[in-house]
C-alpha cells in the first residue's frame, strides 16, 4: 500500500498499543500501524489523567520522536528524490492532551475523575518542559477559569480546542475570543444541538474560523449529520480525525466500554474515507478534511523542525456551498 498522504490529528493508538504508557516502543508501533494504513502522520493524543500521569505519558511520546526522527532522516537520505519501497510509519508531529480541563457532565469514555479545574498554575505544572511537543490541547470554555487558562495557552503557541464540553453558544463564543481555533469530535461529547439553545455543536457549525474535528466511522455520526457538517461548513475548516484507540484493529468496528459507552473509533483514515465517498462526500471535499486541512495545521505545528517522507498534492478547497 502507497502512502496516500492523510493526516490523524487525533488519534489514542491503534490494535494493541495506546498512549496509556510509559514505553516509547508502543508509540513507535502506533505510527507502523497508522503508516501501513496510508496515514502519513499523526498527532498522538494523551488521554485525561492525573497530570503526572499525562506527563510520563507525554515523555514515551518525546523520547519515540527522537528515535524516529533520526530513523527518517537516514531513509530520507537513500530514497530522496523518487518513491520509497514498502510502507512509512506515520511521522510523529507532537502531542494533544484532551484533557484534564473538561466538563465531567460531558465526559463520554473518559474518567472524569481526573477531571481538574483550569487553573494558570495546574496547567504550567502540566506542560512544564514538554511546551516543545504540546501541539493543542482540548479545554471545556464554560468551566470558571478557562478562558485565563485559553489564553495562556495561545501565548505558549498551544493550539485550543474547545470539546467535552457543555458550553452553551455564548459561552462557546468566549472560548474563541480567548483563543480557542478548533472543536474537538464536533457533536461528541458535547450539548445537544438544540433550536434555543444552539450550543457548542451549533457553534462549530456556524464559526466560519472555527476548525471543527469529525469522526466519520458510521457510529460516531449519522450519515446525515455528517452531511450536514460538509454542507453547513465551510469546506476549509473541516478534518477528519480517526479517534483510533486501544483494540482497534483497523476493521471499522467501533470500541466500547464494558458499560456500552462509545470509547473510540475502530477505523483508520483511509477507511473513514470509504465511509464518506459512500454517502456522497466529494471527493474534493474529502481531499480537503483529509489531507490539505490537516496539513495545513501541521505545517504549523513542525515549524521545520520534523523531516517528512512526502509533502501531499494541494487542491484549492475553495467554499463552494
Amino acid at each position: 500500500m502507497k502512502q496516500h498522504g492523510f493526516i490523524d490529528l487525533h488519534t489514542h493508538g491503534i490494535g494493541n498499543y495506546d498512549t496509556r504508557t510509559e514505553n516509547p516502543d508502543h508509540i513507535l508501533k502506533i505510527a507502523e500501524l497508522h503508516g501501513e494504513a496510508g496515514t502519513s502522520a499523526i498527532l498522538p493524543t494523551i488521554y485525561s489523567g492525573p497530570i503526572d500521569v499525562m506527563r510520563n505519558n507525554m515523555e514515551a511520546v518525546r523520547k519515540a520522536m527522537e528515535i524516529q526522527q533520526k530513523t527518517v532522516s537516514r531513509r530520507l537520505s537513500t530514497v530522496k528524490g523518487r518513491e520509497t519501497e514498502g510502507r512509512m510509519p506515520s511521522v510523529l508531529i507532537g502531542v494533544h492532551l484532551e484533557g484534564p480541563f473538561l466538563h465531567p457532565l460531558r465526559c463520554g469514555a473518559l474518567d472524569k475523575a481526573s477531571f481538574i479545574k483550569p487553573t494558570v498554575s495546574s496547567l504550567k505544572t502540566l506542560i512544564a518542559g514538554y511546551e516543545d511537543i504540546i501541539k493543542t490541547i482540548t479545554i471545556a470554555p464554560e468551566l470558571p477559569g478557562a478562558l485565563k487558562v485559553i489564553e495562556r495557552c495561545r501565548g505558549a503557541a498551544i493550539t485550543v480546542n474547545m470539546g467535552h464540553s457543555d458550553a452553551t453558544y455564548e459561552q462557546a463564543m468566549d472560548g474563541k475570543r480567548a483563543g480557542a481555533t478548533g472543536i474537538t469530535h464536533l457533536f461528541n461529547a458535547m450539548r445537544p444541538l438544540h433550536h434555543r439553545e444552539p450550543g457548542l455543536a451549533g457553534f462549530g457549525l456556524l464559526d466560519e474560523d472555527t476548525y471543527v474535528e469529525v469522526i466519520a466511522d458510521g457510529a460516531h455520526l449519522h450519515s446525515e449529520i455528517v452531511r450536514l457538517i460538509f454542507r453547513t461548513k465551510n469546506r476549509d475548516r473541516v478534518i477528519v480525525v480517526s479517534d483510533l484507540v486501544k483494540g482497534a484493529k483497523g476493521y471499522g468496528k467501533a470500541i466500547y466500554t464494558s458499560k456500552g459507552v462509545l470509547a473510540g473509533s475502530g477505523m483508520t483514515i483511509s477507511q473513514s474515507v470509504e465511509v464518506l465517498s459512500m454517502i456522497g462526500i466529494t471527493t474534493e471535499e474529502i481531499h480537503c478534511s483529509t489531507i490539505q486541512n490537516p496539513w495545513g495545521l501541521t505545517k504549523k505545528f513542525i515549524s521545520g523542525k520534523l523531516n517528512f517522507p512526502l509533502e501531499p498534492p494541494m487542491y484549492k478547497c475553495e467554499d463552494k456551498r
